[in-house]
């Protein structure tokens, strides 16, 4: 429901000014440093501690529900490939797709640094001397031989660290991607 909020109050920004001046005005109002459910995490993150027992086995996370879950928790990418999108305009799904993409983009170039793993331009003519199928794939006419000549599609890419956040739980939220989201009045 807070996506289709956050559909209609971008649009009503963008196409009529005077709501600007009100979401400007209620941003203003509002604590913009801490969230309400920012309050919340750190209420429980300070009873926590206290309230676990000792004897509790070390539990581990995987890592791919850890980039899944720091992929919905900065850009809501779960959210939004979750949603259905049949009833929104494709300027609106565009305008959503781009700050998801934008989000995304900032989660793995922190925990990746990711950069092309060729530095020739794409559609230029390269040089394969030796054969890796993790690090190249050949089309077309293939000799049994190397080098191979041909023309680069994609400069695929390669990452340049890896660095997952540390994740610490229970065995009941290890495979937990987003919370759910209680408001208390």
């Amino acid at each position: 429901m807070r996506i289709f909020t956050a559909f209609k109050a971008f649009f009503a920004v963008l196409f009529h000014g005077e709501n600007a001046e009100k979401v400007i005005s209620a941003l203003k109002t509002s604590s913009p440093a801490v969230l309400p459910h920012e309050k919340t995490a750190e209420k429980i993150e300070k009873i926590e501690p206290s309230q676990q027992k000792s004897d509790q086995k070390t539990v581990q996370q995987s890592e791919a529900i850890t980039l899944l879950a720091a992929l919905q928790r900065e850009a809501r990418l779960i959210d939004f490939c979750q949603e259905n999108l049949d009833s929104y305009e494709d300027v609106q799904v565009g305008a959503a797709a781009r700050a998801v993409h934008d989000q995304c983009a900032a989660v793995l170039e922190r925990f990746f640094h990711i950069v092309p793993l060729r530095k020739e331009p794409e559609q230029s003519i390269v040089e394969v001397t030796q054969f890796d199928a993790a690090v190249v794939q050949l089309t077309g006419n293939i000799q049994e031989k190397p080098p191979w000549r041909g023309q680069l599609t994609h400069h695929g890419w390669k990452a340049v660290k890896c660095e997952l956040p540390a994740w610490n739980g229970t065995k009941e939220s290890a495979m937990v991607l987003a919370p759910a989201e209680v408001e208390v009045p």
